[in-house]
């Protein structure tokens, strides 16, 4: 009985050592199957336009819905309808060179003070410096606050309408920045606060702001707000970010530590000393936005209209504006190796 259960024990050991080795020739079999390349069907596709009656057309109005019929059924397919922020031209363009326009309201509040609030630009601003301290990224006041000290900031609060006073937002107006954009360097653009020992200080709360790039075509793209730079914003759809904002003071100019306070994709907000009293001491203070590439434009984006299991002959749009457009349509076949594509367009005219 022990020389039995003996073999028995031998003969299982053989077992799964055979199991074992089978599993391990069926791994290698997958992953040479996995890295063979797998050859692409090359793209059979094509696109017409036609009404909803099926007439063959490239001319509608804004009440139609065009009717894009296709040939082919390619595994993926990206439309572009070619209305701003839709260019198939343009998907890959993040720059151009346009009008850079910068807009904000303010709310002057406390105080009779003038000349408290200043808007200032740079273009040699050297930003906002940093130390990494036991692995946290820090930032460095000192640094920071030299560099404000060292760069050549111009003035131009007199292309702005400011408050002066009351409880109703003002708007500024659209400051045209196109002076900075021949420079070809990115700017900073800042808010310096300023106030007097001795009499009530002001506050300011700035809102609503905006840069934007507005093209020869009419389009505008918003390159910078008052959005964090982790906080997305959208043109035309698309989603972008800007800069965000840095607020400093040295201690040395602003004994009594009055800060700009910043809420993310709201305002901007300083108070000096609400009292005569309080005053003890003159007080300045920095908001940062930057740097700023003052031709930023968002690229264009189609949208996904076909997947790979999915089976499309015809796809119906509706142009609200009238005008010329080159609706595009991106076709492709695609494996773990390899891309077929092919691009066809479609011109269209909409009437009103």
């Amino acid at each position: 009985m022990v020389i039995h259960s003996y073999i028995k024990k031998i003969l299982k050991s053989k077992n799964i050592m055979r199991t074992r080795y089978l599993v391990i020739a069926a791994l290698l079999l997958a992953c040479v199957a996995c890295n063979k390349d797998i050859a692409v069907k090359p793209v059979t596709f094509d696109v017409t336009s036609a009404k909803n009656n099926g007439t063959a057309s490239t001319t509608f109005s804004t009440k139609d819905t065009v009717q894009f019929n296709f040939t082919g059924n390619p595994d993926m397919i990206t439309f572009f309808s070619g209305e701003p922020g839709k260019n198939y031209d343009y998907r890959n363009r993040v720059s151009a060179t346009g009008t850079p326009q910068l807009q904000f309201s303010t709310i002057l509040a406390n105080g009779t003070q003038s000349g408290s609030l200043s808007l200032l630009v740079s273009s040699d601003f050297k930003g906002v410096a940093t130390n990494t301290i036991y692995g946290v990224l820090t930032r460095d006041t000192a640094t920071t606050n030299a560099n404000i000290a060292a760069a050549t900031w111009s003035d131009i609060t007199s292309r702005a309408t400011l408050s002066t006073g009351g409880t109703t937002a003002v708007a500024s107006g659209i400051i045209d920045l196109s002076d900075f954009l021949k420079q070809g360097k990115p700017v900073y653009i800042a808010f310096k606060y300023t106030a007097t020992a001795g009499t009530i200080q002001n506050k300011w709360t700035i809102s609503a702001l905006s840069v934007n790039n507005v093209l020869a075509d009419g389009t505008s793209y918003t390159i910078a707000n008052l959005n964090a730079p982790t906080t997305s914003f959208t043109n035309y759809g698309n989603i972008t970010y800007g800069p965000g904002w840095a607020v400093s003071y040295d201690p040395a100019k602003n004994a009594n530590k009055y800060a700009w306070v910043y809420t993310d994709k709201t305002s901007l907000v300083i108070t000096g000393a609400t009292t005569a009293a309080l005053a003890t001491g003159p007080a300045e203070a920095w908001a940062i936005m930057g740097p700023i590439d003052l031709t930023k434009v968002t690229p264009d984006m189609g949208v996904a209209i076909k997947a790979i299991s999915a089976t499309l002959s015809s796809y119906p749009y509706n142009y609200t504006t009238a005008g010329t457009y080159n609706a595009v349509f991106s076709a492709s076949n695609n494996t773990n190796s390899a891309t077929s594509s092919v691009v066809k367009k479609v011109t269209l005219t909409i009437n009103p």
